[in-house]
């Protein structure tokens, strides 16, 4: 298979990459995806499905976001992420649609929580996080208020330790495509 056939196989795959990879190096060095990656991402994703599947693709494109947006949004919504994460995952799930959005969330999850891990122990503070975690699990539990776990969390930000989550959705998602045959 010569050069120019891998660049044009799963083409689109190639291009959700290459976004996912600006966006972790943006996050990792200012701790945020800007919308000038996250909106063309969804929109172009959605044009994308649209074009190569008709209604059905424009369909399965928007399905494929509300998955993505449907995965981080409760973390978002108390607190606990940033707004271009989410919607970095709903891009995914514009140009990819549901299954695989899915699963490149699950393997997300995994590379978030050993660098999440790793980031502790480097910094030797596990009894200072493992408190704080037990702490926000408590709240989370006992608090049904998501506007009032919102207000915790924004208190608490400066005092913890944060992870540009673009990294492990880029980590994490490319992990995927790569185990899938995807690229």
């Amino acid at each position: 298979m010569d050069w120019q056939t891998i660049l044009i196989e799963n083409w689109h795959v190639k291009v959700v990459c290459l976004i996912l990879i600006v966006a972790a190096y943006i996050d990792g060095k200012e701790l945020r995806v800007p919308n000038w990656i996250t909106f063309p991402m969804v929109l172009s994703g959605l044009v994308y499905s649209a074009w190569v599947g008709g209604w059905e693709g424009l369909g399965a494109g928007l399905l494929g976001m509300v998955v993505g947006l449907a995965t981080l949004l409760p973390l978002y919504a108390v607190g606990g992420m940033g707004a271009g994460d989410v919607k970095l995952m709903a891009g995914i799930g514009a140009w990819l649609g549901a299954t695989v959005t899915w699963h490149a969330f699950i393997a997300t999850i995994i590379v978030g929580a050993v660098m999440a891990i790793i980031m502790v122990l480097y910094r030797r503070a596990w009894e200072k996080h493992y408190g704080q975690f037990l702490m926000i699990m408590t709240e989370f539990m006992t608090i049904k208020d998501p506007r009032k776990l919102n207000e915790i969390a924004a208190e608490r930000k400066p005092r913890m330790l944060l992870l540009p989550y673009g990294i492990p959705i880029c980590i994490g998602s490319i992990g995927y495509f790569a185990f899938a045959g995807m690229i």
